[in-house]
Parts: structure tokens; C-alpha cells; sequence
């Protein structure tokens, strides 16, 4: 009679056994063919686990680029700005599924030099189209409409007295030497109105049949979720430390009820400023 296997032998079998687990699922959807359905995503470390699996298949660019693609109908689906669905009524928002913050959220923010009461001109990410709104919106309460200006590129950030950043150009800004005060537009949303604000969301082209598109997207955040200790350790970007933050407690992936009533609050001080007009997002299973 074979002796029992020790606790050790037991969990490098554990081991090798999801890492078998894993290969098996990347390897399911590498293989699951998405044409004539196109899928784009933005190139940040965010959405990573949201497109598990799915990375050769997907176009990647930043979201107003997407926007554009969506807008031509060259994309199917898209991991959009959650404006870009909020202000252009020709967009389903598939349910479950997000990038979001309840509070702190790290990459989106504005970086200034002068009181925010005093901003009178401010750069902006040409990437962003929800942190452009956000910071509109966030201003506007305060009683504060500075003029917004296109940020020619990224090394001229650190010489503007206010500018707007998203992604991973945010972060590499606030982990540079910088003279600016940080302003975390995910923890001022949640000052403002104690709900979760939701930055990106997958849109679909209204009018297509995305039925396999949506089995496809949620295969690959169940995918992405099951395996994100093993996306943290391994990921290129920043350290290990920041990546556990970021994408464990900063930033969470599921669109549920508090989700929906942040898009709703979005969507109603979008109006309430003048910023619109303002569709109802339609969400599908």
C-alpha cells in the first residue's frame, strides 16, 4: 500500500492541476471564433481581466478611438467610456460587467497646481471621453467651468497648471516627481454622491446580432476573475504591490444595482449641467 501523499505533494499537485485548468480555458477561447463579430478593448492594465484569453482577437485603442470604430461600425462591441453610451443613444450596455471604483480609483484624475476653485483652463487626455465628463461634471458642482483644451501629448503634462489623465499614463504620472496636487475623480464622485462610479462598460452595437459576442465577453471575465492572483503576479506593469491595489481592491469588474444608480447619477448631473443630451442606458443580459 502506497503511503499518503504529504501536504506538500498535495498542493503542488493542487498547483499543476489549475494550471492545466487554465491553459485549458485560455485555449477554449483563443479558439473560439469571433468573425464576422469584431471586439475592441483599451490597451490598460484595467481591463486585462476582462479580456482573458481573448487578447489576439480583440482591436485594441484608447476609448475615444473606440468610440469612433463603434460610431462607423467597424466594432460589434466595445469596452466604452460609460458616456459614450450615456450620450449617444444607438448603444446597448451588456449587463454584469464593468470597470469600476467605489471610491479611490488610481487612473483617472486631475493633476493641478492652483486651488480647484481658481482653474481657469484645463488640459485633457485625448484618450478620455468619461474622465472629460467626469471632471466637467465634478467642477460644475462645485461651481467651477474652466475651459478644456486638448493635451498635445504627455510629456507636456507636467508643465500644465491643470491637466486631465486616464489609464496607465495617470499612474505613471502621480509615481513620477510632479509639482501637482492629485485629485482622484473616483474618491471625489463617491464624496459627492456615496455611489460607485463606472468608467468603462462593454457597448453593442444596437441592431447586430451579438448573442455569441455576449457569451464570449463573460466567458472571458469568469476567466479573468478565476485567475486574477495569477494576472497580478505576472503582469509587466508597475510592481507587484501597486498591481495587488489596483486591481484588487481599487478597481472591481461587476455592473450590479449600486453600479446601475452610479450610471444614473452620471447620467441625471450630465443633464443638470447642460452636458447632453442624455439617453437611458439599455441594459441586456
Amino acid at each position: 500500500m502506497a503511503p499518503p501523499d504529504s501536504a506538500e505533494e498535495i498542493a503542488r499537485r493542487l498547483v499543476r492541476e489549475q494550471a492545466l485548468l487554465e491553459r485549458k480555458k485560455a485555449e477554449a477561447l483563443e479558439n473560439t471564433p469571433l468573425a464576422p463579430l469584431r471586439i475592441g478593448s483599451v490597451p490598460y492594465l484595467n481591463a486585462v481581466p476582462l479580456t482573458r484569453g481573448l487578447e489576439d482577437q480583440i482591436v485594441f485603442a484608447p476609448p475615444s478611438r473606440l468610440a469612433e470604430l463603434l460610431q462607423q461600425d467597424k466594432l460589434d462591441a466595445a469596452l466604452v467610456s460609460a458616456a459614450e453610451v450615456l450620450l449617444t443613444d444607438r448603444y446597448d450596455i451588456l449587463d454584469g460587467i464593468a470597470i469600476a471604483s467605489l471610491g479611490e480609483v488610481k487612473s483617472v484624475l486631475l493633476a493641478h497646481r492652483k486651488p480647484l476653485a481658481e482653474l481657469t483652463e484645463v488640459h485633457c487626455d485625448t484618450a478620455s471621453i468619461t474622465g472629460f465628463n467626469l471632471v466637467r461634471v465634478l467642477l460644475a458642482e462645485r461651481g467651477v467651468r474652466p475651459e478644456f483644451r486638448q493635451l498635445p501629448n504627455y510629456l507636456d503634462a507636467i508643465h500644465c497648471d491643470a491637466v486631465l489623465l486616464i489609464g496607465d499614463q495617470a499612474i505613471n504620472f502621480t509615481r513620477a516627481p510632479h509639482p501637482h496636487e492629485i485629485w482622484d475623480l473616483g474618491a471625489a464622485w463617491y464624496e459627492l454622491t456615496n455611489l460607485p462610479f463606472v468608467y468603462a462598460v462593454w457597448a453593442l452595437r444596437r441592431g447586430a446580432d451579438t448573442t455569441e459576442i455576449r457569451r464570449v465577453l463573460r466567458e472571458a471575465k469568469d476567466f479573468g476573475m478565476d485567475t486574477l492572483e495569477h494576472i497580478i503576479r505576472t503582469r509587466p506593469e508597475f510592481d507587484l504591490n501597486f498591481r495587488k491595489d489596483y486591481l484588487g481592491w481599487h478597481i472591481h469588474f461587476h455592473l450590479g444595482a449600486d453600479e446601475r444608480r452610479g450610471l444614473a447619477k452620471f447620467a441625471e448631473l450630465l443633464a443638470k449641467h447642460g452636458f447632453g443630451p442624455v439617453f437611458e442606458p439599455r441594459f441586456v443580459p
